[in-house]
């Protein structure tokens, strides 16, 4: 797939032990000229977690697209509108992210970013990580 030119919406939520992983793909992205649009939900931006401090994330990640981070509800809404992505990523896309956007509540930056891009009926990513819906079937396969 061509990706040069392309304006890709990357929304990261609170599955904080994968986003060493996840953010170094939005600088093979932007490597293939790609146009990254960082996202975050309100916990990935506002929460310090064992796995680092969500000012370095920030930092970062604002670093590597050049871009602020949408880190609010009203920020995220004007995206369809005014039709700011192509493709949006969730990664790494929490269990409880997923389980709001299959319920449609619309209650952080990264649920409304993506209902607000699929108004346009445009292809949305979602990565999921959660160790919850993944523990059962893990111990079964002991």
């Amino acid at each position: 797939m061509e990706l040069r030119g392309k304006k890709i919406g990357f929304v990261l939520t609170g599955s904080f032990c994968t986003f060493k992983k996840t953010i170094p793909k939005m600088k093979e992205l932007i490597k293939l000229e790609a146009e990254v649009l960082p996202i975050m939900s309100f916990n990935s931006y506002n929460l310090d977690t064992k796995f680092g401090k969500a000012a370095d994330f920030i930092k970062e990640i604002e670093e590597i697209t050049g871009k602020k981070i949408i880190h609010t509800i009203v920020e995220a809404e004007p995206i369809g509108p005014k039709k700011m992505t192509d493709i949006m990523v969730i990664a790494p896309c929490s269990g409880n992210t997923m389980a709001k956007l299959a319920n449609d509540i619309i209650d952080t930056p990264a649920v409304m970013a993506a209902k607000s891009h699929l108004r346009n009926d445009r292809a949305l990513v979602i990565a999921p990580s959660t160790n919850n819906g993944l523990s059962r079937q893990c111990r079964e396969h002991r």
